[in-house]
This record gives C-alpha cells, sequence and structure tokens, in this order.
C-alpha cells in the first residue's frame, strides 16, 4: 500500500471511531468534543475500541458469536502489539493510537477480559456483593479513562485515582440503565448483587433465580438506589480530589457530567428504572440542556 493510499486508509479509519462513538455512545461523544485537538483522535480509537467490545454480544445472533467476537479482540491486541497489520477499521486506527502515545497493553487486556468473563457467565449467575459490579466497571470503564490519560502525556497519580472513582460510578450507573434491557433479553436482574436482591426481597425461593414481579416495584426500586447510592459515593470522592487533578487531566474526567445527569434523573424518577422519561434525550435531560451543562462545566474546569 503507497503512502498516500496508508493515509487514507489510516484517516478513513479514525472518521469510522468518530461515527462509531457519536452513534452508540453520544452522551461520551459530546464529552470527547471538549478534549484539546491533540487528544481527540486517541480518545475516539478508544472510545471506539469500548462499543466494539461493549456491544459484541448484544448485536450477535447467538451468544456463542458474541464470544467469538470478543476472543477475536482478545487475539486482536496481541497481534496489534506484535505490529501486525489487522483489517478492521477501530483495530487500524487503534494500532495506530498504541503506536504513537504507547498505550499500556495491560489495560487493553483487562477491559475485553472483563467482557469475555461476563459474556460466559450463565443468566442465573449474579455477582455476590456489589463489590464484583465496583471491580467489572473499573476494568470496562475506568481503563477507558486511564488510557486517554496516558494519550494524553498526562502523568499523575492523582488524575488516575480520579478516573478510577469517575469510570467506578459511570459504569455503575450504565449498569442499571441497562437494567430494562437486559430484561428483554432475559438477565433482566444479572447486574444486581445477590446482598442487594436478598436485602429487598428480589430473590426467588430457589437462591439463584431473580424474577421480575408486578408487585415488586418498590422493592427493585430500593435495590436500585442502594447501588445508586454507590455510584454517587464515587463521584464525590472524584470531585474531593479535583483541587489536586492537574488542569490538563479534567477535561478527561468530563464523564463524571453524564454521570451525574443518569444520577439525577434516576432520583426524580424514584429509582424506578422502567421509567420512560429515563429513555428521553440524554439520560432524561434534553440534549441542549445536556450539551449547555456539559460546556458550562467544561469551561470552569469542572468535572
Amino acid at each position: 500500500m503507497s503512502g498516500g493510499s496508508a493515509s487514507s486508509s489510516l484517516r478513513a479509519s479514525f472518521s469510522h471511531c468518530v461515527q462509531q462513538v457519536r452513534s452508540y455512545d453520544y452522551h461520551h461523544y459530546l464529552c470527547l468534543l471538549e478534549l484539546p485537538i491533540n487528544m481527540r483522535k486517541a480518545a475516539f480509537a478508544i472510545r471506539a475500541f469500548n462499543i466494539e467490545t461493549a456491544r459484541a454480544m448484544d448485536i450477535a445472533s447467538d451468544p456463542k458469536i458474541g464470544l467469538m467476537r470478543l476472543l477475536w479482540w482478545q487475539e486482536t491486541i496481541d497481534k496489534i502489539y506484535a505490529k501486525r497489520t489487522i483489517e478492521h477499521p477501530t483495530a487500524q486506527a487503534l494500532s495506530a493510537v498504541i503506536k504513537e502515545n504507547k498505550i499500556t497493553k495491560g489495560w487493553l487486556k483487562r477491559s475485553v477480559e472483563a467482557r469475555i468473563n461476563d459474556a460466559r457467565r450463565e443468566v442465573t449467575e449474579i455477582p455476590e456483593k456489589i463489590q464484583e459490579l465496583e471491580q467489572y466497571a473499573e476494568d470496562t470503564a475506568s481503563t477507558i479513562l486511564y488510557m486517554t490519560l496516558q494519550a494524553g502525556g498526562i502523568r499523575s497519580t492523582i488524575a488516575d485515582h480520579a478516573a478510577s472513582h469517575v469510570g467506578k460510578a459511570s459504569g455503575l450507573l450504565l449498569l442499571i440503565k441497562s437494567l430494562p434491557y437486559h430484561a428483554s433479553r432475559n438477565r433482566h436482574f444479572s447486574y444486581i448483587p445477590a446482598e442487594v436482591a436478598a436485602k429487598h426481597g428480589l430473590l426467588s425461593n430457589q437462591g439463584v433465580q431473580l424474577e421480575l414481579r408486578l408487585d415488586s416495584g418498590e422493592d427493585l426500586c430500593n435495590a436500585v438506589f442502594d447501588m445508586a447510592s454507590v455510584a454517587n459515593v464515587h463521584l464525590q470522592k472524584a470531585r474531593e480530589l479535583a483541587g489536586t487533578v492537574p488542569a490538563e487531566a479534567r477535561p478527561v474526567l468530563l464523564p463524571a457530567v453524564p454521570a451525574q445527569v443518569l444520577l439525577d434523573s434516576l432520583s426524580r424518577a424514584n429509582f424506578d428504572v422502567f421509567d420512560p422519561r429515563l429513555a428521553k434525550g440524554v439520560f432524561g435531560l434534553p440534549p441542549l440542556w445536556f450539551q449547555l451543562k456539559l460546556k458550562w462545566d467544561s469551561w470552569r474546569g469542572k468535572y
């Protein structure tokens, strides 16, 4: 491939990543637009990779096919670091970003392996404790922020610490938001820990299978409240660090804004995940208001 055609192909790959994030992760698409221009390419490639692995099971007609897709990405990461060419637009963009920014391989591997382990869980398997979901959020959401910081040349233990909390909050809240979707795919309570489900009377007599009952609406809301409260603690911890987080790192932590919007919308809905208002706009907030809030916080150097 000539230099010109290779450059054109790479531009097309990055364009693909931007469109993918805009289509499937709109709230984070808007967050990435607030990043400095020199960080955006890497950020969009990393987010597009996350979308590829996050959606693998959802778009597959058979769970086995979805798992095969995740295993393909696991192998692809190894191939990228072995400097082998991969004919896939997101992989090509990711490869260029890794080469240019020396992205840590372990974070990419941790992310896809967490998805693989989740995909291998049976429908009736549920986490025992909320800490298991926190770890899943760390592995899938916080790692995205770590890599984005690294791509921006930002080396800060405090920024990484804040990113960990933002990722955990964001990941937990997105799992909560996805409960109605997973209900339609017969995995509706696989992301409510057993300890929380038992506390609110959501466990069936078998002790392993959870089912949504028409008379359990308030119990479900209470369980969601408990989970959302854990996410809220992480948001608060992240913001407590804001004064010592380097200014150049704060735009990377803007995903705290949509996390807070979702938390506020859940609160207004009394933590009823089936409230139709949550499906409107950006997590229940009109898109224009969301964009204005995001830009206001970005301009003030907040997250």
